[in-house]
């Protein structure tokens, strides 16, 4: 027998990033987790309380933490951690997960951008420094947690839930000033570090795809398999004529019947000669 762990999210509240946040509520609730102790002795198995032995802790050999980049300016500007309103306008979105031993466990891509390889491993490397330092942040809450319940006291979310702390960090929506807003953002875009190279425009045919130059070398293997197509198709055409002409060297004395149920003879002399085939020994390709 196994034990099956399932782990449930509810929101409260989204302002951007659910991706990255989700990820290390899921982790941390994982390592704060303890199954109850157990013992097998023979067939008999022994499941005991939290009175009688400390829960165990599940065996997790790495956190693997998100961390989201929001592409703007058809991916000449990269933003890590976008707001909900960033999340509005961005080109594309890219969601890294990474342990703190620098090994990427999953690797994901959305919108209407296409990167290149110089981003992504930009990207990997920012991830690498957000990782450690947000799995040090785990590890230390995890560390108070459990000091604080060897002393009898209550830490984070426990403490919060009879001050009612959890709904109380709401904050009242509040104007934004717009006016500076074109000024702000050109001095944003001067002071940022302009991209390595220069590419050419990629040209979006539907959403969600790019181009970028005339073609690729896998087109001339297109053309390869259309004539690939049109010699299969010759070849079966050739077969076809002989399997006629093996009919016609047939016994031509052999009387056959026409539509009408009358009997006829084929001919004998080279000057002419007449083939009748069933509609069933006519030689069909179906594409």
């Amino acid at each position: 027998q196994v034990w099956q762990i399932r782990l449930d999210m509810h929101l409260l509240n989204h302002d951007g990033n659910i991706t990255d946040a989700a990820s290390i509520a899921g982790i941390v609730a994982l390592c704060h987790f303890r199954r109850p102790d157990v013992s097998v002795q023979g067939e008999e198995v022994t499941v005991y309380t939290p009175e009688e032995r400390d829960p165990v802790p599940l065996s997790i050999h790495h956190m693997p933490i998100c961390v989201s980049f929001a592409f703007f300016h058809q991916g000449t500007y990269l933003l890590v951690d976008p707001t909900e309103r960033e999340e509005r306008v961005m080109d594309g979105l890219l969601v890294i997960a990474m342990n703190k031993h620098h090994e990427i466990c999953t690797i994901q891509s959305s919108g209407v951008v296409m990167l290149l390889q110089d981003q992504i491993l930009r990207c990997s490397k920012i991830t690498a420094v957000k990782v450690a330092e947000i799995t040090e942040l785990i590890q230390k809450a995890l560390e108070n947690d459990q000091k604080a319940r060897k002393e009898g006291r209550k830490f984070g979310f426990a403490e919060s839930i009879p001050n009612q702390r959890i709904t109380a960090f709401k904050m009242e929506s509040a104007a934004v000033d717009t006016n500076d807003v074109e000024e702000q953002a050109g001095e944003i875009i001067a002071k940022a570090d302009p991209p390595s190279e220069v590419f050419a425009t990629p040209v979006l045919h539907t959403p969600g795809t790019a181009q970028i130059g005339e073609g690729i070398e896998s087109w001339g293997d297109l053309e390869e398999s259309e004539k690939e197509e049109a010699e299969e198709e010759e070849g079966e055409s050739e077969a076809a004529a002989l399997e006629c002409e093996k009919v016609e060297t047939e016994d031509t004395n052999t009387p056959r019947e026409t539509k009408t149920g009358e009997p006829i003879v084929l001919s004998d002399s080279e000057e002419e000669e007449v083939v009748i085939l069933e509609p069933q020994e006519l030689p069909r390709k179906t594409r």
